[in-house]
């Protein structure tokens, strides 16, 4: 995460389209004008995209913020190419769970054959998990993008959140014993899916919400991350491929193809490092560094819109 801060501060004043300085002439196929996103401004939102997609910190949070401090956008058409840019570069934190996870992904995929029973219950519990947050997405989603898209409700999800975290991690919630991945019933597969629609709030998590619920529901913490990740890649996936196919071409239009490139492969390798550290530091620490980091942003970000800054 501090990596994330630095870059924003190490980022040329030239990258962002607000700077008062004469923009340079532009790069084919890498952009033009005001709604050119530099290289390095790519770098940043694949970086934070790639670090928080998967942890219970809300890379849509993160991601709105950025752009606020990068100075991007302004404009309706810019603002929309860069809602499909954050959407698409999702596709390299897709593509680190498929190969960090690929045997579970081989196995369910063998359970869509026939030839793997417990495959076929994990990918039967991830389909039905992600049903609610279609249905609801969909329907909600205008009204998500109009109201809710902006510091100030990312700032209140963040606070919550932390709360949540470590009231949860206090009580010792997040480490009761529970089931296993393969153990998931289509009626807690359901739950989690509800819960997960939470995360339309932005700044909520959609990591966090998904493993609180499927611990509610009586899976192990250890099962909750993975199912987590494994959701992530239906519902992600689904996400990018349907902005990309109504808005990939105005992102394409505005940013050149070069810039999107650099923020997925940024993207793949930021979340590469940010799940094994995550598995990692939950096998031998607590939850609680989610909770005290999303207070400490969550008031921050408060500080910087009250002083006009965001």
């Amino acid at each position: 995460m501090l990596l994330t801060l630095v870059a924003l501060w190490i980022v040329p004043a030239a990258a962002s389209p607000r700077s008062p300085t004469i923009p340079a002439a532009p790069v084919a196929g890498d952009g033009a004008g005001a709604d050119n996103l530099s290289a390095a401004s790519a770098v940043v939102l694949g970086l934070v995209e790639g670090l928080t997609e998967y942890l219970p910190v809300s890379s849509t949070g993160h991601l709105l913020v950025a752009n606020d401090a990068l100075g991007l956008g302004g404009t309706p058409e810019s603002d929309k190419a860069l809602d499909a840019y954050a959407i698409c570069i999702q596709a390299g934190a897709i593509l680190a769970v498929l190969v960090l996870y690929q045997r579970r992904v081989r196995q369910m995929l063998d359970g869509l054959v026939g030839r793997s029973a417990e495959g076929r219950a994990v990918l039967i519990a991830v389909v039905a998990a992600f049903v609610p947050t279609a249905v609801i997405g969909l329907a909600f989603k205008d009204v998500v993008r109009e109201r809710l898209f902006g510091v100030g409700p990312v700032a209140a999800a963040w606070l919550v959140g932390g709360v949540v975290i470590l009231v949860l991690e206090r009580q010792g919630f997040l480490r009761r014993p529970g089931a296993a991945l393969h153990q998931v019933t289509l009626r807690q597969a359901l739950a989690i899916g509800l819960c997960q629609t939470v995360a339309l709030w932005p700044g909520t998590s959609r990591s966090l919400v998904t493993i609180i619920g499927a611990v509610a529901v009586g899976l192990s913490l250890e099962a909750a991350v993975e199912f987590s990740f494994l959701l992530g890649l239906i519902t992600l996936g689904a996400a990018t491929v349907l902005t990309g196919a109504s808005d990939g071409q105005l992102m394409l239009d505005t940013f050149g193809v070069v810039t999107p490139l650099i923020g997925l492969v940024v993207a793949f390798a930021a979340a590469v490092v940010s799940v094994r550290w995550m598995v990692t530091w939950l096998q031998q620490r607590s939850f609680d560094v989610f909770g005290w980091y999303r207070l400490v942003i969550g008031v921050a970000a408060v500080g910087l819109l009250g002083a006009g800054i965001l």
